[in-house]
């Protein structure tokens, strides 16, 4: 199966989005919605390439692992174009946002502007591996509360992207993120699932 092509739209919508209003929504709350991300066409080459052994470095039960019910699988390197092009485009607009997080707690670390750069740093470790993953639920699957870290260095920005439709393809199901606050309760707050939505959160 051939991986999905990067169109020039695509690159275009990303620049598109008012990045400023992305900014101050994932300082006030600690989250961004970035409303079609990906046209129908983009969620559906990308979903399609879940049955595909070569695109894939391994493959995560999450049952075996506590981790709750489902099925995700990391990519390999090369990673395919669309997923490769979203994680240097999504990133480079917003290391200044991680920056100035690192700066306002007193942290000494500082992110470079390109994402090849950070993913240099990462290698030079020895965190070698691609962490960008292709997730797949079933009925009743669920994902446990938790924080994706790979290695001494990481980016605290994640991004997700809803590949199907709800109400068509699926019912029910919530995303959820929690806020850690110190010396304070966590803070539960549910984002509402649409197609084509990306979330970048803490």
């Amino acid at each position: 199966m051939s991986a999905p092509e990067m169109a020039p739209a695509t690159i275009a919508r990303i620049a598109s989005f008012d990045w400023k209003r992305v900014e101050d929504d994932l300082e006030a709350q600690g989250y961004a919605v970035l409303e079609r991300l990906l046209d129908p066409a983009e969620c559906a080459s990308v979903a399609e390439l879940f049955p595909s052994a070569e695109v894939f470095r391994s493959q995560v039960v999450m049952e075996r692992y506590n981790f709750g019910r489902g099925v995700y699988k990391y990519f390999r390197y090369p990673l395919p174009p669309l997923v490769q092009t979203l994680r240097s485009e999504l990133y480079a607009r917003v290391a200044a946002v991680a920056n100035g997080w690192s700066e306002s707690m007193g942290l000494a670390e500082r992110y470079p502007g390109r994402h090849a750069d950070f993913v240099s740093q990462c290698h030079e470790s020895g965190q070698t591996r691609p962490t960008p993953l292709l997730l797949e639920y079933g009925v009743d699957d669920y994902n446990c509360l938790h924080q994706d870290l790979h290695g001494d260095l990481w980016f605290p920005l994640q991004a997700a992207v809803l590949l199907s439709q709800p109400g068509r393809d699926f019912e029910g199901g919530e995303f959820v993120l929690t806020e850690q606050r110190p010396r304070m309760q966590s803070r539960p707050m549910v984002v509402p699932l649409e197609k084509e939505t990306q979330w970048c959160s803490r």
